[in-house]
């Protein structure tokens, strides 16, 4: 079980962001960003996001670094990576304030 970080790239609402994942369980990944003070409306069905400013603190907190590529990878083959396609209606029956 790990928690995975990719580089923040995504500019929106004044920073950058990037994603928050685990290769295991939503609860995994829900107890690591508890710990770390990252609210919950972060969180975008499979993933959180989080601001460029947190990533060496998520880092010393345990998450890994990891390129996009292997992120996504890692996430497909843990069977909880939510597709592009089908974020419409999942957010429809979990809405959040996620920040894109």
């Amino acid at each position: 079980m790990t928690i995975l970080i990719d580089d923040a790239r995504w500019p929106r609402h004044g920073t950058v962001w990037g994603h928050l994942v685990s290769d295991a369980s939503t609860e995994e990944l829900h107890a690591f960003a508890d710990a770390a003070g990252i609210p919950r409306r972060a969180f975008d069905l499979d993933h959180y996001d989080y601001p460029v400013e947190r990533y060496d603190e998520l880092v010393a907190a345990g998450a890994v670094p990891v390129d996009r590529r292997e992120l996504v990878r890692r996430l497909a083959a843990s069977g909880l990576r939510v597709r592009g396609r089908d974020r419409a209606s999942r957010r429809a029956l979990s809405p959040s304030d996620h920040p894109h």
